[in-house]
């Protein structure tokens, strides 16, 4: 076999389409465009996606609904409770990584109060919640 040798498989190569040649070849005349309209003319057969035709399109008559934060995929929950578990004084986002806590993906942090905490810890550089807040101080915490 030779480079000059190659040949596509059968069928893989259709021929073009060869319109306006006559009556008897089934796309004569008007070659498959119709009679008259947007669609028969040179060059105009475009319309953007979604237009109507005028009307006022789908996208624009439904309501818009919702938002969905960028920020809120990077950020990671860990709930009051589970900072008990570790055994570090001062936590920050390393330790939580560390003890995996927090996803690796996970960019921002935040501390939701769920369940109670009964050492004082100090948090840094964490996002806490004002009930997280109010319980981390009354078992003598703080929140840097």
């Amino acid at each position: 076999m030779r480079l000059n040798e190659l040949k596509p498989a059968p069928g893989a190569r259709r021929e073009r389409v060869r319109v306006g040649r006559g009556i008897g070849s089934g796309l004569g005349k008007t070659c498959g465009r119709g009679h008259k309209g947007q669609y028969a003319r040179a060059g105009k057969g475009k319309v953007k996606p979604g237009f109507e035709g005028g009307q006022m399109p789908l996208q624009r008559r439904l309501p818009k609904v919702g938002f969905r934060s960028a920020k809120a995929r990077d950020t990671a929950e860990v709930l009051l409770y589970k900072l008990e578990l570790l055994e570090a004084k001062e936590i920050d986002f390393a330790a939580l990584r560390e003890a995996k806590l927090v996803p690796s993906t996970a960019k921002f942090v935040k501390v939701v109060k769920k369940g109670e905490i009964s050492r004082a810890v100090i948090l840094k550089g964490l996002a806490v919640t004002a009930g997280a807040k109010a319980a981390i101080e009354a078992a003598g915490g703080s929140v840097e």
